[in-house]
């Protein structure tokens, strides 16, 4: 690995998590409920936007593929999703009583960012 390596994923991991915190803050303010819109949005979201990244990485930019990688789906989608979040709201979701609403998140957060994933795919293949 090297020095370059690391930059590129630290620099993309910083601005996707200053994208995470900016959207996740928006969305506290529009919606302020218990449900964890801002992680159930932000791990769509940056599913959406790997699958369209590899495709287009893949498609058009191939001899950059490693350092796009490193910077985008490794840093920046790294930064800006986030599983430990998710773990966590799913557990306390279980730990407050509301196994049923822990539950549809858990499975809609899974079905739905492989879904999206597969979607930002599809437009590169069907539009790209």
């Amino acid at each position: 690995m090297s020095f370059l390596a690391f930059m590129y994923v630290a620099v993309g991991g910083a601005f996707g998590a200053m994208c995470r915190f900016a959207m996740m803050s928006l969305i506290g303010k529009i919606n302020p409920g218990e449900f964890p819109f801002g992680t159930f949005t932000v791990n769509i979201l940056g599913s959406f936007l790997m699958g369209f990244l590899v495709a287009v990485i893949a498609t058009y930019l191939p001899q950059r593929a490693k350092d796009l990688h490193l910077l985008l789906a490794v840093g920046m989608l790294g930064g800006f999703t986030t599983f430990s979040s998710f773990a966590l709201d799913v557990f306390t979701m279980f730990e407050r009583g509301v196994i049923a609403q822990g539950l549809v998140y858990t499975f809609g957060s899974v079905v739905l960012s492989v879904a999206a994933l597969m979607g930002g795919m599809m437009c590169i293949k069907l539009f790209g």
